[in-house]
């Protein structure tokens, strides 16, 4: 079933980047043509359905690179406390309460706040009733890329059960959903895994041929404690460990790099999430990120947890990450906007690798958004990538379509029942709570 969306704003991936009137048309889940102007009479004719994009701007959908859906009821339970007493103190011995019950209305609530801010691809790392995640996924129709979490501060016995629940998981739903799916295995961090655990996790995901996410040198505390006990910075370490080479890596954070640490993320061609405002609201610091890119290596942008940004806004994190840096090195020039929409979306889908997705391109998946370009904070409308970078709001986002499939329509989810939503979120919480 075709589908023609006409007299629409948009980025394209195509030679022209900014296209002030035109139009898409898609099929089969992939755009068949980007083009300026009008249609003509024939596509009009031709296609299944025509979308009026009058007033409104067309970008490519949001990827987020690390984030945890199952923690979303925990937004604002615990704030302005260090990474380490924020888990040991108040994350964990709430998780410890969540069943399956209370981890689907939080995971119901993120996918809800992500579609309605513009996030069409996302990461998932989580412990928890991962099948079930992915089974509402495929329902909802968003695109993901998931891991059943590990951590490694338990027997052998409970590392092998862990290990092999997150392969099965790995095996069970990689390329599924109409390849909207995609899977990796992930250990939690080096400081909660074993460096032998850490080994037999590479091994599998070799073997699966499916990449690893692991959160790394989030804080200096971390850091200090592991050169402490190993005598060798975290991805030092993992370098010696030999894991860092044959494997696909994407790690979460990287706040305590170094100059030589980047030249190692370089030449091994590891990817970084970059997750700038958790860093800051749990007093981390912030990651080198201009070098990294200066060096080339690649970079998404996440948004953590709601529980440490405290939102799933992909506008507000990408903006953050534009500023901090400028103000951080007195720079203006650092992260411009054309590479803060790219870290947002192309690069973030290249490092989940999710294929022919993040760019409104010939090919290409139908990912993309549309905004309301008539806010008065959008005005004067000459100024489009700058103001999604340094203006607009996820309340901004009207449609969002995913594998050419709508999600989100006139500001309407299709699938998803967001009433109930809300109200099964606010009721799971007091339960959780009342059992602590």
């Amino acid at each position: 079933m075709s589908t023609l969306l006409h007299t629409v704003s948009m980025l394209t991936g195509e030679d022209v980047r900014w296209i002030d009137e035109g139009y898409v048309i898609f099929d089969e889940g992939k755009f068949l043509k980007i083009a300026s102007g009008k249609p003509m009479d024939s596509e009009l004719e031709q296609a299944d359905h025509v979308i009026d994009g009058t007033g409104k701007w067309l970008f490519p959908g949001f990827v987020n690179t690390h984030g945890h859906a199952g923690m979303s009821l925990l937004r604002g339970y615990s704030d302005d406390l260090p990474l380490d007493r924020w888990l040991q103190e108040k994350m964990w011995p709430f998780e410890a309460k969540l069943d399956k019950a209370s981890v689907k209305a939080a995971r119901n609530l993120a996918m809800v706040e992500m579609i309605r801010s513009g996030t069409t691809t996302f990461l998932e790392m989580y412990h928890l009733f991962m099948n079930e995640f992915a089974e509402d996924i495929d329902r909802v129709g968003l695109r993901a890329t998931l891991m059943r979490s590990m951590i490694g501060l338990c027997s052998e016995d409970e590392q092998v059960e862990k290990l092999k629940e997150a392969t099965d998981f790995a095996k069970t739903w990689h390329n599924q959903a109409g390849s909207r799916i995609k899977t990796m295995l992930a250990p939690h961090a080096p400081y909660t895994c074993p460096p032998t655990f850490i080994e037999r996790i590479v091994e599998e995901a070799i073997h699966l041929d499916v990449p690893i996410h692991m959160h790394l040198a989030e804080t200096r505390k971390e850091v200090r404690e592991h050169i402490q006990q190993y005598h060798l910075h975290p991805l030092e370490h993992l370098e010696k460990m030999g894991v860092l080479e044959e494997a696909r890596w994407v790690f979460a954070h990287g706040v305590h790099l170094n100059e030589e640490h980047i030249d190692l993320l370089g030449r091994y061609q590891l990817a970084i999430s970059h997750n700038p405002i958790s860093n800051l609201k749990l007093g981390s610091g912030v990651a080198p990120i201009s070098r990294m890119l200066q060096k080339g290596v690649k970079v998404g942008i996440g948004t953590d947890s709601v529980a440490s940004n405290n939102t799933l806004d992909m506008i507000e994190e990408m903006r953050m990450a534009a500023f901090i840096h400028k103000g951080i090195e007195e720079d203006p020039i650092l992260i411009p906007v054309e590479t803060a929409i790219e870290m947002a979306t192309k690069s973030g889908a290249d490092i989940l690798e999710h294929d022919h997705v993040g760019m409104i391109k010939e090919g290409y998946e139908a990912d993309f958004i549309l905004l309301d370009a008539s806010a008065a904070h959008l005005q004067p409308k000459a100024h489009p990538l700058s103001h999604l970078v340094y203006a607009a709001k996820g309340s901004d986002v009207t449609d969002m379509y995913v594998k050419g499939q709508a999600l989100m329509r006139n500001k309407e989810l299709l699938t998803l029942d967001e009433e109930k939503i809300k109200y099964d979120a606010n009721q799971e919480f007091r339960r959780i709570q009342s059992l602590i």
